[in-house]
């Protein structure tokens, strides 16, 4: 079955390559370091755009999914919103645009820390997921997507390079800080993508979602990153839509449909910054079921019923949309 599935690097590679040609158009910054990565700032010492953060959020989805900026009324003042598409949902998101690859160098304060996202974790990440998903990539090139804001060292670009197989120079590195329009753009694109990853999490058959799409308001940016960390995520747990489309029964289908929305979480109900500072900014104690989706629907290709759950809040999103965090 594996044999099967694209290889995602290899259709990643033409949107990178686009991206590094539309640089200065996208007000991107594109340089090599020592070892001979490629890196593409997309926010840290350049302005990026929300054009950037498109094209950025279709490359972490594994060239298997579209992403588009929309305009609507629904939304009072947040009049713009990322739309996002695949029918690959499984593979698109859980092994290519879940931020799981955790890096780190260095100890201390000091430590440069940071979650890969993208198609390079189908190669050299350790993951279990990928276990799961009976899932692996082989390519001469790799690219991975760091929501960070100051350049990885030498030694970690080393490191990664190392692990999926390829020479230095045939990695790439795009940063999109929290803070920047491109970060904004790529994080709210991962509306369908934490729907995945919460029906993961409840256990639900992957194999069975056979399709899926995804809507959220574009939150304001913020350069406080605690206050932009806040809005991206909110812009999910309060105005994202999602409708997936299961090879279901209609219980399960109705089930999922229940428990998948944030409002399902014990934790739902406040700004997300506010819940992070509760926690002592630290994500392990808050619980993991509050990531997810506004308000799901969940229709059953077996039976054609749909089912629904949750509802956006527009009173909560407008109240992290306007707050600062400090």
């Amino acid at each position: 079955m594996a044999a099967t599935r694209p290889g995602i690097n290899q259709l990643t590679r033409p949107l990178v390559e686009d991206l590094v040609q539309s640089s200065t158009a996208l007000r991107l910054d594109v340089t090599t370091i020592g070892d001979g990565t490629r890196i593409i700032d997309a926010g840290i010492h350049t302005p990026g755009g929300l054009e950037a953060g498109r094209r950025i959020a279709e490359i972490c989805l594994g060239g298997l999914g579209t992403v588009r900026l929309r305009a609507s009324t629904h939304f009072q003042h947040w009049s713009w919103h990322v739309d996002v598409h695949t029918s690959q949902p499984v593979l698109a998101c859980l092994g290519s645009q879940y931020a799981g690859w955790s890096l780190v160098h260095g100890q201390g304060k000091q430590a440069f820390r940071a979650l890969g996202s993208g198609p390079g974790r189908a190669v050299g990440s350790n993951e279990q997921l990928f276990h799961e998903l009976g899932y692996r990539d082989q390519a001469e090139s790799a690219c991975l997507v760091l929501e960070v804001d100051r350049i990885p060292p030498v030694e970690l670009a080393e490191e990664i390079a190392n692990q999926c197989r390829i020479s230095a120079r045939q990695l790439t590195l795009i940063l999109t800080p929290t803070s920047s329009l491109a970060g904004a753009v790529q994080i709210v694109s991962r509306v369908l993508e934490t729907a995945l990853h919460k029906a993961h999490t409840l256990k639900f058959p992957l194999e069975c979602i056979v399709d899926g799409a995804g809507s959220a308001p574009l939150c304001p940016p913020s350069p406080n990153r605690l206050t932009a960390m806040s809005r991206a995520n909110d812009a999910i747990l309060f105005g994202g839509q999602v409708q997936l489309y299961v090879d279901a029964e209609d219980a399960a289908a109705g089930e999922l449909a229940r428990t998948l929305p944030s409002s399902a979480s014990k934790d739902y109900g406040k700004p997300f910054g506010e819940r992070f500072k509760e926690a002592n900014y630290d994500f392990y104690k808050i619980d993991p079921l509050l990531f997810s989706p506004a308000c799901v629907t969940v229709s059953s290709l077996r039976t054609g019923r749909s089912f629904y759950g949750g509802a956006v809040n527009l009173d909560q999103l407008n109240q992290s949309f306007t707050r600062e965090f400090g």
